[in-house]
């Protein structure tokens, strides 16, 4: 069954990457819409639009989700729900085409409101209080972002029609709210700050999920969104503003890298920061080169989370780091891969993370920024070497080899799928980058400007040494820095306990004195009181009845 749809993904997925290319060299694009019903002059309606870049992203997750079921084959063979497994990430698969290519409100809504219903699924697949825990946190935040394309859509009723496309390069002030709504329902899915912690509180999903949902297909939906979405997000006001959270995502998520030893969440962590990146070169104006980066992240950060998956295998299930190490001499073939991956992430020379990353850094670069976000920016590109080395050293080199028996072997299925996406994460961003882009992208700086994007790598391969060898006890700040900035503890813990305390005072103030008395026993006492007089006048009627009648004689005759 997972051969069959593995077999089946990869398939559409060439056919698609075909398309895409073909689409791109002859300019060509084709919309379908379906007419569901009209009420008054506006339409509800079903729309796809195809061109070479919903063919690529699509073509991109096709080609990584089948390389997730067949490595899933090997990592899920022991478990009794498999088939659910299999089912759960299908309609993830179809729910993410759906999003792809929509041009339409509505459509658009039902494919993201399907990608934030599956992944909660996947990530309470393990039924325990921490996935449960995680998953609520999950599908709470995704919940705002659904809440918010609501609003939008409400909002983009005032146009008559639910097709955006047509709106691209228009001027008004709807707009503008409409935009604000969908780029804050962007950064839910796409965990910018403030709504960053259900990112690594969701690698309690199995690790096949996370290559797929969590590092190349939901988290990136947003920003494939705002990309679509092209001229309406550059005529905001507040394009300034979200570039400065976005970048400020990458430097959080850098630290929490830094200071964090669980290997998932680690990875998760680059991942976050990875966002950011792409985040902060939309916001720049520069959608081809966010979308590029996109697609090429998309590959070795699966094939990492992939080796991550078999590494945690081989220590008896344990995420920590620290009791990882010497990992080369029992999988090197796995470890190659996790090496190359790792590579492919801090933008080394020729890789497919390099043509990308070094593209936008340029861009930035030529942006002619002011020197505090030059600062925060190249800081937090050292920071994505820093934890990569520190990854690399206590998994490979340093770790404490605590358990000694410990041997999982891969099977073929994992064999085959590792070195797919390891030729992709190698070769995916030269053969883009000469096949897409008509002119080579050059750009031209002195000496010392184009060297300075090497110098703060290795200040980041510095940085980490310092770390190692620093003695001083700073627990204090070391959790402050690894747990985002308390962003968990304020959007889970803290609204819970504040909301219990409001509650409860509400209890005591309401419920059990002025509540308990004028709510609760005053009409009832009322109602009692009005019974027994009515009791009373009921078995005492004659005396009632007589005096009644000499009053109203009293008042008729004055």
């Amino acid at each position: 069954m997972y051969f069959f749809v593995s077999f089946f993904l990869i398939i559409f997925s060439l056919i698609f990457i075909s398309l895409g290319f073909f689409f791109l060299n002859y300019n060509i694009s084709f919309m379908l819409n379906w007419e569901v019903f009209k009420i008054n002059s506006s339409f509800i309606s079903m729309t796809f639009y195809f061109d070479w870049m919903s063919m690529f992203f699509s073509g991109t997750g096709l080609m990584i989700s089948s390389m997730v079921i067949l490595y899933s084959y090997d990592y899920m063979y022991v478990d009794v729900n498999k088939i659910r497994f299999l089912i759960l990430v299908f309609l993830f698969i179809v729910s993410m085409m759906l999003m792809v290519f929509s041009l339409n409100m509505i459509s658009i809504l039902l494919g993201w409101d399907g990608l934030g219903l599956v992944s909660y699924c996947l990530v309470i697949y393990y039924q325990n209080n921490n996935s449960y825990v995680s998953g609520m946190l999950t599908v709470l935040t995704n919940r705002v972002g659904d809440v918010l394309i609501l609003i939008g859509i409400s909002w983009f009723f005032n146009f008559g029609s639910f097709h955006f496309i047509y709106y691209l390069d228009l001027k008004h002030d709807w707009l503008m709210f409409f935009m604000f709504l969908i780029i804050l329902a962007s950064f839910t899915k796409s965990a910018q700050i403030p709504f960053s912690s259900w990112l690594p509180a969701a690698m309690a999903a199995p690790t096949p999920v996370s290559s797929l949902v969590h590092s190349s297909t939901l988290v990136t939906a947003g920003i494939y969104l705002l990309i679509r979405f092209g001229n309406l997000v550059i005529s905001t006001n507040f394009n300034n503003l979200f570039f400065i959270i976005s970048v400020l995502t990458m430097f959080m998520a850098g630290l929490g890298a830094v200071f964090e030893y669980d290997l998932k969440k680690i990875v998760a962590f680059s991942t976050l920061s990875q966002l950011g990146l792409m985040m902060s070169i939309l916001f720049m104006g520069d959608f081809f080169l966010s979308y590029f980066h996109l697609l090429s992240h998309a590959f070795f950060k699966s094939l990492l989370f992939m080796c991550s998956g078999l590494i945690i295998h081989s220590v008896c299930d344990s995420q920590d780091i620290r009791y990882m190490g010497c990992m080369f001499n029992e999988k090197p073939y796995s470890m190659t891969c996790f090496i190359i991956s790792n590579m492919s992430l801090c933008g080394l020379f020729f890789m497919s993370g390099f043509y990308s990353k070094d593209m936008i850094l340029e861009s930035f670069i030529y942006l002619n920024m002011n020197f505090v976000k030059m600062l925060i920016y190249m800081l937090s590109i050292s920071l994505t070497v820093c934890y990569t080395v520190r990854l690399i050293n206590h998994v490979l080199i340093t770790g404490l080899p605590v358990f000694v028996f410990r041997s999982v072997d891969e099977g073929f299925s994992s064999y085959f799928s590792l070195i797919i996406l390891l030729l992709f994460s190698v070769f995916f961003g030269s053969m883009y980058s000469w096949l897409v882009f008509e002119t080579p992208v050059y750009n031209f700086f002195s000496l010392l400007v184009k060297l300075s994007i090497l110098f703060f790598m290795i200040l980041g391969f510095l940085f980490y040494f310092f770390l190692s060898n620093l003695n001083l006890n700073m627990n204090n700040m070391f959790m402050y820095l690894g747990s985002m900035l308390y962003l968990t503890y304020l959007g889970s813990m803290f609204l819970n306990v504040n909301f219990y305390n409001l509650s409860l005072n509400y209890s005591s103030l309401m419920d059990d004195s002025w509540g308990e008395y004028y709510m609760s026993s005053y009409f009832s006492s009322l109602i009692e009181l009005f019974s027994l007089k009515l009791n009373y006048l009921i078995f005492n009627n004659l005396k009632y009845y007589l005096f009644s009648f000499f009053l109203l004689m009293i008042y008729f005759f004055i």
